[in-house]
């Protein structure tokens, strides 16, 4: 998952992006109206999070244009503005959700998780795809009933071919779901860290290459498994 945090307090917003990653949800921060509007443009989002009082065009207005757009991402406001008619006006923009300061970082990701939940894929809270179980609310995976163990990064790529459920996720993809706006597009962490990913659902291995095009859960017969170990 990716999330946008627009925030013009730099600790606070550092400090939830370092939050964010610690659930293996990657976060890039916006600290004006103008940088989130940006990066609203040239990246695709899983959740917006908007502090309604930023320089330039602020929380209100980046979210009434994610709302005119009718292809943004789902809006959590987390603002100071804890009167019930802010509340009332943030939900009137089109935020999908409303939490203020202060706040526990647990909630705000739980509320996150929700959203997403909540989005128009109508996504599971826990899914499950050729005998692997993804819970993103625990950050917990299994294989076959077994624990397995991931590292932050790993479940991240985990989670976004499992949402593709079989379905082809090419390493650009990949890198643009489960990193955030740092990362080097010439970089070869996607496939050190599917190389990785495999080895610790162990064999029959899962993740199947798709030489020139990305990675996709071998769901069962009919799949290309010979391609599944290389890559």
């Amino acid at each position: 998952m990716r999330v946008l945090i627009v925030e013009d307090e730099p600790y606070l917003a550092e400090a939830v992006r370092d939050g964010l990653r610690l659930e293996a949800i990657a976060a890039d921060i916006a600290g004006d109206g103008d940088t989130a509007l940006a990066l609203l443009s040239i990246n695709t989002y899983d959740i917006a999070v908007l502090d309604r009082d930023v320089p330039g065009p602020s929380g209100d207005e980046i979210a009434a244009r994610i709302v005119a757009s009718g292809s943004g991402p789902p809006i959590l406001m987390l603002t100071a503005a804890d009167r019930l008619d802010d509340k009332v006006s943030g939900f009137e923009l089109g935020a999908d959700d409303y939490l203020t300061k202060p706040f526990a970082l647990r909630e705000l990701v739980l509320r996150i998780r929700a959203l997403d939940r909540r989005s128009p894929q109508h996504r599971p809270p826990v899914r499950e795809i050729a005998g692997l179980r993804l819970d993103p609310f625990r950050r917990e995976v299994y294989r076959d009933g077994r624990y397995v163990a991931l590292t932050r990064k790993q479940f991240a790529v985990l989670e976004v071919l499992v949402r593709a459920e079989g379905g082809v996720v090419s390493a650009e993809e990949l890198l643009e779901r489960a990193w955030d706006e740092n990362a080097d597009p010439f970089t070869n962490a996607v496939r050190i860290t599917v190389s990785a990913l495999r080895k610790r659902l162990g064999e029959p291995w899962l993740i199947a290459t798709v030489p020139g095009v990305g990675y996709r859960i071998d769901a069962g017969p009919g799949t290309d498994g010979d391609t599944a170990g290389r890559g």
